[in-house]
């Protein structure tokens, strides 16, 4: 699967860095669509800052920058929404979810520049799957794909989406390079034995298959993953959508669907096996969920920049390559 690595040196712990890379852009899950009420504003943190979330009376939500354009007042303390607009506490100016200034309630002239431009940074939002995305690009560079389309998220034939969230003390690259990583399966979760495994990078996307064909995963950038478990004709679908909360923290849910079989049915047992399966809690599994051990490795390891990897690894080097698309200034 590697090449073997042809290293003169190993780094010692002392020299390696936890997480030396920056936020890379794509398109990201920032929050579930029922944990923001209209006429809601809420400060979170994403993309290793601070924003203010808010949502419109006609229900469309937006995130922008905390200060206001005009003095520099926090959106998030004291500010408000009125119609579709967020308003500033300081002196009522209000902006809608791209950031154009609609109202300034003293003012005769609009200021020349907001009649041109938005004037408050606000990121590009896609409302899908139960689910709020924020396309980040650190330059503000307009989104260059779109969000996949997954229809088993949409389908009501199929059970109400299972939702889980963890936050995870390393950063978004390490999370991703596990699903590469086949032989963690075995000493790690507990697997009867390494499964076997390919990966194809794909332009934005990238492709894997692990166990001929029993979890067949799409990852779409660095911040949608859509895995599906597979056996005996039935597919659960995991969609997985971790947020860099910072260079070293990322925010990690998943939603899981599989079709409604009827209660007892043979299809219906596999479903929820499959879903059980993937969260490490099958019943006559011995293997570990991520929950459980991977978090462990992940909250205390360091990047290797040059790992010392041998023949029956995964395609990491590949798949870290592929990654590299989507910093916005190149590594060092």
């Amino acid at each position: 699967m590697n090449e073997m690595t042809t290293i003169e040196r190993i780094q010692t712990g002392d020299e390696l860095e936890r997480c030396p890379f920056p936020i890379p852009f794509g398109w990201f899950m920032v929050e579930e669509s029922a944990k923001l009420a209209v006429g809601e504003i809420r400060i979170i943190k994403a993309f290793d800052r601070e924003w203010v979330m808010f949502r419109g009376e006609d229900g469309k939500p937006g995130i922008s920058d905390p200060f206001c354009p005009h003095l520099g007042a926090h959106l998030g303390h004291g500010g408000t929404v009125v119609g579709n607009n967020i308003r500033c506490p300081f002196h009522h100016w209000e902006f809608d979810a791209e950031g154009w200034c609609k109202k300034i309630p003293y003012a005769k002239v609009m200021p020349g520049i907001a009649r041109k431009k938005p004037v408050l940074k606000t990121l590009p939002i896609v409302e899908r799957y139960g689910a709020i995305f924020a396309w980040y690009h650190p330059d503000g560079v307009d989104p260059t794909f779109a969000i996949p389309d997954v229809p088993e998220l949409e389908d009501e034939a199929y059970v109400p989406i299972r939702r889980g969230m963890w936050d995870i003390g390393t950063m978004i690259q390490e999370i991703g390079e596990n699903g590469v990583d086949y032989a963690h399966l075995k000493f790690l979760h507990g697997s009867p034995e390494i499964p076997p495994g390919t990966g194809k990078a794909d332009g934005y996307k990238f492709h894997t298959d692990i166990g001929a064909g029993f979890i067949v995963g799409e990852h779409h950038g660095p911040g949608i993953q859509i895995m599906r478990f597979n056996k005996d004709g039935v597919t659960m679908t995991m969609f997985s959508t971790p947020l860099p909360v910072d260079k070293e923290m990322t925010r990690t849910r998943m939603a899981f669907t599989f079709r409604d079989y009827a209660e007892g049915t043979k299809e219906r047992v596999i479903g929820e096996h499959l879903y059980q399966h993937s969260i490490g809690a099958a019943e006559g599994e011995d293997s570990a969920g991520f929950e459980s051990v991977d978090l462990i490795v992940w909250d205390n390891k360091k990047y290797r920049p040059q790992p010392l990897l041998c023949d029956g690894d995964g395609p990491i080097l590949m798949w870290r390559e592929w990654f590299k698309q989507f910093y916005a200034e190149p590594l060092a």
